[in-house]
């Protein structure tokens, strides 16, 4: 059954709005995924998505339509305050389709880890350019308690905490050696000096484990990592 849904979050960055609007706009590959951005004058793009409000540095708001009064809509609003620091106010409403609570408790929790990986982008990376990959987990990684066995594999145990160091081994590529930056229910991020590592376990709503980085190196080989971590995951899930 079909049911509107709104999402509120408010969070400071440390970086000014411009920093901000841009990494909204320009380079969502640095800290959420590939997502192109629809004309300014609100002509919608391939997909059926569009701008409906364009006020940089201060507002950008977009919104995707469809049938049956199905709707996506995302609205950010920044604000500049002292020290170099904003404040970022994010509205997601529109319409889930099927199990509404399930839908709505898994965007909640995703919504929370992508506004903290901003923060890191745009605090310990600004303005850089980033390779993306991602990769899901085989069928067996939507079994209840995927979370652990993901946190094993990275080296992270009960009493691990954000702030402490870990190094994963990655047959195939140099290992990684970074900071524990996210740990929060069924999401994991590493930062090390050149990259943001994100990884979901989507169990609880039904879905595989899976990844998504962001390479900052300018010698980044997106498909040499790409292969090399979809090999980690699926041999961590075998």
């Amino acid at each position: 059954m079909s049911k509107p849904f709104e999402i509120r979050r408010e969070v400071v960055l440390e970086a000014t709005p411009e920093q901000v609007f841009a990494a909204i706009t320009e380079n969502t590959s640095a800290w959420l995924f590939p997502t192109p951005t629809p004309p300014a004058d609100g002509a919608p793009d391939d997909e059926g998505n569009r701008v409906t409000v364009w006020d940089p540095p201060h507002r950008v708001s977009f919104r995707t339509d469809g049938e049956d009064g199905w709707f996506n809509a995302l609205e950010h609003v920044i604000e500049a305050r002292d020290g170099g620091t904003c404040v970022a106010r994010y509205v997601h409403s529109g319409i889930f389709t099927d199990d509404w609570d399930t839908q709505y408790d898994g965007a909640g929790k995703h919504t929370d880890f992508y506004l903290h990986s901003l923060g890191q982008y745009v605090k310990h990376f600004p303005g850089r350019k980033a390779a993306y990959i991602g990769a899901d987990g085989p069928e067996s990684s939507t079994q209840p308690g995927s979370v652990d066995v993901l946190r094993r594999a990275l080296g992270i145990t009960e009493t691990s905490e954000t702030g402490d160091r870990v190094r994963v081994a990655v047959p195939g590529l140099a290992p990684v050696d970074g900071e524990i930056d996210y740990l929060e229910g069924q999401f994991v991020g590493i930062r090390s000096g050149d990259a943001l590592y994100r990884f979901y376990c989507r169990e609880p709503w039904g879905a595989p484990v899976s990844l998504g980085h962001h390479l900052f190196a300018a010698d980044a080989d997106e498909e040499t990592e790409g292969k090399a971590w979809q090999a980690w995951l699926d041999g961590v899930f075998a």
